[in-house]
């Protein structure tokens, strides 16, 4: 099928095969008209390896990279780029036409079991990262699935959760990311998520799904459910999900068809849908798919893979323990993880790995000798007073010990969240009877998402995070350890001294079938940063082998009307060894009309310095950098005054800094004293959700709408519960 018989098949198609082809035929492929050569396409799991099902729970073999949660801390577009082209390519060997992933969820709280599929705290790095990675699947003619849309960021109560949020929260941080991604990616589908918004199915809400996602971002592609997300079929068209995908396939066929015969849902909206499938199907024939990998591309992914998790790896403290000597000296390996790897989460982006290397098997390739100990069991969170004086004889008689910590399988994964973010006591005090040795002791961190480490990180020389980091995490962790690669990850998502302090920590997950999001734009860094808490390791932060300085900065402000604004610095690597570093770009307003973040993420480069080398750095800033959304206005505000813009190597660690004049922005209203309790009283706010209808029924005014079901409740056209950021004001 090509893209010219789409015209010709929406006029041949009958109402049930139009309803058909808009529900999967199998809960991993899409339905067939064979009468008119439609032929099926195949999705599968991702985000950081293909599962192609062959029976329930069973996947063909596929290279397990290191989770997207590693891939955000390399903050490096073109090795997401790579490692998307080969995701790309392994989904086209197994005749995979759409590659689920990658996973956009903002990591609003710590616990979510789900933060190893996801990139960031962070919209811009998450965006920019995300963008990399659809663009390189799609250069393998495989359609990426942007996931999910939107604010599905728990896991508990998660197919039926209302997410309460306010808009400007929603414009800037959750819809922020997705609105960059299908301006600069495209992907070819975006899956929607099972949560409610604001009291609506997302999979059913139009207002999310037609007026932001196709009007306003431009969206021209496939919007599919997740698996099981769709209550009412009729509902979910009329919104904009176009293909139903369900491990029940085509199970509301039938309602469909006879919406459109009873005149419940105009014919219109129905091919409206089948278009875009159709679009889909021939896309995906546009490609030749199924030809298998040959032995030398499964051996450079598995090389890749190597590559990313050293790139991911983050180095929080060092001493100098850090880079240990190859070829000398003795190392105690000391955990379960470094024989027995957890190399990702659990959930459907479980991936069956082509090969599996240790961490264990690297240091006895690289290390002088090595001594094993356990530690302590995976499967008991029992003390084992044994398996403490083994590690801690193993350690006395080293020169260095290496300790693998991290929280048990099953503790991260899809379906659940997190309970604690605190490393098992059976491997603290594995830790403690390691360090009383007197020994040098390095941890190395195994996990999908953060991990308290206060406060025994002060006791340790060194601490590594690992994060999950796939089938050639072992090695690639052991790389950096060793220095055959200079560390060059940095976190992606801060590490609280406590759960306590971190956002969302008051509300989540929820109760009464509600979870709201108090803590509006301010989280992450951001929450840290406007209440100057404390952190472990903040934002941004990773050393180097080497050491890097800043300089020169220059601020041109090109264009006051359209916020163009450059920045450039330069960046000299002042050490010995060659490395990278990731320079962070921030812009903080200090006279807004509302509360704003002391700082944002607005750029970041990656760059790679031999020693005594130097490279200028030049980002551009535009309108939307200095911007808030104000919804009264329902626009993107600039107020004028003083910005603040800042470089460094992490949200906490600023080298350079400046400040500029912009003026408000000419090309809209400006406000004035009154405007906001104004144009409240005016009734200027999007249908307010306080008011009631005529039967007096509050929170559900119903609109007609052409196309639709009869009645819609207010929020699925527009409106928002409250307004403004709730944390502050």
């Amino acid at each position: 099928m090509s893209p010219s018989d789409v015209d010709r098949l929406i006029d041949e198609l009958t109402i049930e095969e139009k309803a058909a082809l808009l529900s999967g035929s199998a809960p991993w492929e899409s339905t067939p008209v064979e009468r008119l050569g439609i032929t099926s396409i195949w999705f599968a799991d991702g985000p950081h390896g293909i599962r192609r099902e062959t029976a329930p729970l069973v996947s063909l073999p596929a290279t397990c990279f290191p989770t997207q949660s590693c891939l955000g801390a390399t903050w490096d577009r073109d090795l997401v780029h790579r490692v998307g082209a080969a995701l790309g390519r392994e989904a086209s060997a197994q005749d995979v036409a759409v590659l689920l992933g990658p996973g956009l969820t903002m990591k609003r709280t710590p616990l979510n079991g789900r933060n190893f599929e996801n990139f960031s705290e962070d919209p811009r790095l998450t965006g920019e990262l995300a963008v990399a990675y659809i663009r390189g699947v799609q250069s393998q003619g495989v359609g990426a699935s942007l996931k999910p849309f939107a604010l599905n960021n728990q896991e508990t109560f998660r197919h039926w959760v209302s997410v309460e949020v306010d808009e400007r929260t929603f414009r800037e941080i959750y819809g922020a990311v997705t609105e960059r991604v299908v301006r600069d990616a495209e992907p070819w589908t975006i899956m929607n998520s099972y949560n409610r918004v604001n009291g609506v199915f997302a999979a059913q809400d139009a207002w999310l799904l037609t007026t932001v996602l196709r009007e306003e971002y431009g969206y021209a592609g496939t919007v599919i459910s997740d698996w099981g997300a769709v209550h009412d079929r009729v509902a979910a068209v009329a919104a904009g999900t176009d293909l139903e995908m369900d491990f029940t396939p085509g199970r509301e066929v039938s309602a469909l068809a006879h919406a459109v015969r009873s005149g419940r849902l105009e014919q219109s909206v129905l091919d409206r849908s089948v278009r875009r499938v159709l679009e889909l199907l021939a896309r995906a024939a546009s490609t030749e798919r199924g030809i298998p990998l040959s032995r030398e591309e499964i051996d450079a992914h598995h090389a890749l893979a190597r590559e990313a998790a050293a790139a991911g790896t983050v180095v929080l403290r060092n001493d100098g323990v850090l880079p240990l000597s190859p070829g000398s000296g003795t190392v105690a390996v000391v955990g379960r993880y470094a024989a027995e790897p957890r190399m990702q989460g659990g959930g459907s982006a479980l991936v069956n790995p082509t090969r599996v290397e240790t961490a264990l098997e690297a240091f006895q390739a690289v290390a002088g000798s090595v001594a094993y100990a356990p530690g302590f069991s995976l499967t008991d969170s029992a003390r084992d007073e044994a398996l403490e004086s083994e590690a801690a004889a193993a350690a006395a008689e080293a020169d260095v010990a290496v300790v693998f910590l991290g929280q048990t399988d099953g503790t991260e994964s899809e379906g659940y969240d997190r309970a604690t973010i605190d490393v098992p006591d059976n491997q603290l005090r594995v830790l403690d009877a390691v360090t009383l040795t007197g020994t040098p002791t390095v941890v190395v961190l195994v996990n999908g998402s953060v991990l308290r480490v206060e406060p025994w990180h002060e006791s340790v020389n060194g601490l590594v995070h690992g994060w999950f980091s796939g089938q050639a995490g072992g090695p690639g962790v052991v790389d950096v350890l060793f220095g055959a690669v200079n560390p060059s990850g940095r976190l992606s998502e801060t590490m609280p001294v406590r759960l306590e302090d971190s956002p969302g920590f008051a509300t989540f997950p929820g109760e009464r079938g509600e979870v709201r999001y108090g803590e509006g734009v301010f989280i992450g860094y951001r929450w840290y940063d406007a209440l100057d808490l404390t952190v472990s390791y903040p934002f941004g932060h990773g050393f180097s082998y080497t050491t890097f300085e800043y300089s020169d900065l220059a601020v041109e402000v090109i264009d006051t009307t359209t916020g163009a604004v450059t920045v450039a610095f330069t960046v000299t690597n002042t050490g010995r060894r060659a490395g990278a570093e990731v320079a962070q770009l921030y812009v903080g307003d200090t006279e807004a009309t509302v509360r704003r973040p002391v700082r944002e993420l607005r750029g970041f480069a990656k760059v790679y310095l031999e020693p005594g080398e130097s490279s200028r750095v030049v980002l551009d800033l535009n309108n939307r950098d200095f911007a808030w959304y104000d919804v009264v206005d329902a626009l993107w505000r600039r107020d004028g005054g003083t910005f603040v813009i800042e470089v460094g190597a992490s949200s906490r660690d600023v080298r350079l800094s400046a400040s500029i004049e912009l003026p408000d922005d000419p090309r809209i209203p400006a406000l004035t004293e009154d405007t906001d309790l104004g144009l409240a009283l005016q009734g200027r706010h999007k249908f307010d959700p306080y008011d009631q209808d005529e039967a007096g029924r509050s929170d559900a005014r119903h609109h007609a709408q052409p196309g639709t079901v009869d009645a819609v409740p207010w929020r699925a056209l527009g409106g928002f519960r409250g307004q403004g950021s709730a944390a502050f004001g």
